[in-house]
C-alpha cells in the first residue's frame, strides 16, 4: 500500500506522524501474530504509537549506516546486528577495503552497545512466523531499512511490512522488491529533501527517551 499526497503535506512532529501511520495500518489491528520493530532512535517514537494502537509487541532493530569516508552522511552500506549487510556496490568498489571492514566492525559493535543500553537483558522478540511491521521516521536511500529487512527475513516471518511517513519514490520501489508490503504516507514528487525537512519539528531523539519508551512498553 502506498499513499502519495500533495507537495504541501508535512508532519507536525514524530507523534503526529506515528498517529497517522498507525491509522494507515489499522487493517492489522487484531492480528495475534503481530510484532512491531522500530529503528532507533527516531523510529522508536512512531513504533511505540503504532504498537499501542495495534495492540502488538514492540522490539528494536538496530541496523547501522556505513557512511562514505569523505562524506559520513552519505550511506554506502548498512549492517544489521547479526552482520547482515546491504551496500551500494558501485560506491563500495571505490573505497579502501581495510577501512570498510573496520567501519563494519565498528558499527556492529555500536549496534550491540545500543541494544544493551536500550533494552538491558531483555531478549529479542522472535520474528519467526510473525507479521513484522518495521517502522522508521522516514527513509532516504533505504539502506538501513534493507539491512533490517534482511535480518528479519532470516527468521522466516509470515510477512514483512515496511511502514514510514515519508520516502522517495525510487526507494519505495526498491523496498517493494524485498518487503511484502510498503506503507508510505507521503512520497514527494521530484527531488527528495532531508527527512527532517518534511517535519515541522524534527528534534533529535536522545538515548534516554528511547530507554524510557521501551521501559514503558514492557
Amino acid at each position: 500500500m502506498q499513499n502519495s499526497e500533495t507537495e504541501s503535506m508535512h508532519f507536525k512532529d514524530r507523534q503526529d506522524a506515528g498517529r497517522r501511520l498507525a491509522d494507515a495500518l489499522r487493517s492489522y489491528k487484531g492480528q495475534k501474530n503481530l510484532v512491531v520493530y522500530a529503528i532507533p532512535r527516531g523510529g522508536v517514537i512512531l513504533g511505540a504509537i503504532v504498537a499501542k494502537f495495534l495492540d502488538a509487541g514492540l522490539d528494536l532493530l538496530i541496523p547501522r549506516k556505513i557512511g562514505h569516508p569523505d562524506n559520513p552522511e552519505y550511506a554506502i552500506a548498512a549492517v544489521g546486528e547479526s552482520g547482515d549487510m546491504v551496500r551500494d556496490e558501485q560506491e563500495f568498489s571505490y573505497v579502501d577495503q581495510k577501512w570498510f571492514r573496520h567501519a563494519v566492525a565498528e558499527q556492529r559493535a555500536e549496534a550491540r552497545r545500543r541494544r544493551k543500553l536500550y533494552l538491558g537483558n531483555r531478549k529479542p522478540v522472535s520474528a519467526s512466523g510473525q507479521i513484522c511491521i518495521i517502522v522508521d521516521d522516514g527513509l532516504a536511500t533505504g539502506l538501513t531499512m534493507k539491512a533490517a529487512i534482511k535480518q528479519v527475513r532470516c527468521s522466516q516471518p509470515q510477512e514483512i511490512v515496511v511502514a514510514v511517513p515519508v520516502a522517495p519514490a525510487d526507494t519505495i520501489k526498491e523496498l517493494t522488491q524485498v518487503a511484502d508490503e510498503v506503507v508510505a504516507l507521503y512520497v514527494p514528487a521530484g527531488l527528495f529533501g532531508a527527512v527532517g525537512s518534511y517535519y515541522q519539528n524534527f528534534d533529535q531523539v536522545s538515548d534516554e527517551e528511547v530507554v524510557a519508551i521501551m521501559k514503558g512498553m514492557e
